[in-house]
């Protein structure tokens, strides 16, 4: 058996990341952003490195049969704790399936999805293109592969706000960051990601912002209308400048049709 790395970070993550307004507004600009892409339901998708699904239940609740695949047991626990709350309707709709995303496609049997996943995981790998190839093995003709990554291109901007001046001279020219739940994050462009897009017979069809404004406040959940906050960087996601200023970025590639 290996050892489950990201167990000690579930609860950081689910009770935590995901539960405060930074990460209300993630979920919520990336689901409006795909549904920008998906076909009605019932689509395929497949969530790689879905985690406590919280990307997956929102789509499956509009009706898509999603495959979470992930590779940390505790994450896929708190996923089923998650599903078991939801109607009947909606967990059957839902698979959970443990495994690494670099086999992605053996994992799955071979079978190709409408829709492929892969949200906030590139950033944890030293070197995303094994990664990228396998998601893209498992698009379908037609389908699309939606990636949101950190944005290398605004590393200095947290620590200048909060005053590390030196660390954001460094940032300008680094390739990662220490991130706020303290692992270390590699980060992209759009450029690199898309060119890998291409190299897997992918074509790059959009990309948006997806924190602006929310990564860089500290926004108390009981007293922040989170709805307009979601709106305001939902509005800023896919207009220049604002879009390149993100903190991380969401690029969607579609397979040509059939």
């Amino acid at each position: 058996m290996t050892e489950d790395a990201w167990a000690a970070l579930t609860d950081a993550f689910v009770d935590g990341a995901y539960a405060s307004v930074k990460g209300r507004v993630r979920t919520y600009v990336l689901h409006r952003q795909l549904l920008r892409h998906l076909p009605p339901p019932p689509a395929a998708v497949l969530d790689v490195g879905g985690g406590a699904a919280h990307q997956s239940l929102p789509l499956a609740r509009l009706g898509h049969e999603v495959t979470v695949l992930d590779s940390s047991p505790a994450m896929l626990a708190r996923a089923q704790q998650r599903i078991e709350a939801e109607p009947e309707a909606v967990r059957r709709r839902v698979r959970l399936l443990e495994g690494p995303g670099e086999q992605a496609d053996l994992l799955t049997g071979g079978r190709r999805f409408d829709a492929v996943l892969c949200h906030g995981v590139l950033m944890y790998l030293q070197d995303p293109a094994p990664m990228v190839a396998a998601l893209c093995r498992c698009v379908a003709p037609g389908g699309v592969l939606s990636l949101m990554a950190l944005n290398a291109r605004t590393l200095a901007v947290r620590p200048a706000l909060e005053h590390r001046w030196s660390d954001a001279l460094a940032a300008f020219d680094a390739g990662s960051e220490l991130g706020v739940l303290g692992t270390e994050t590699r980060a992209d462009t759009v450029d690199d990601l898309s060119a890998l897009l291409r190299d897997c017979g992918l074509a790059p069809e959009a990309w948006y912002g997806v924190w602006l404004f929310a990564d860089w406040m500290d926004l108390p959940l009981d007293t922040t209308d989170v709805e307009a906050v979601a709106e305001v960087e939902l509005r800023a996601a896919d207009r220049d400048p604002y879009r390149q200023l993100s903190r991380v970025f969401h690029l969607v590639g579609r397979r040509a049709a059939a």
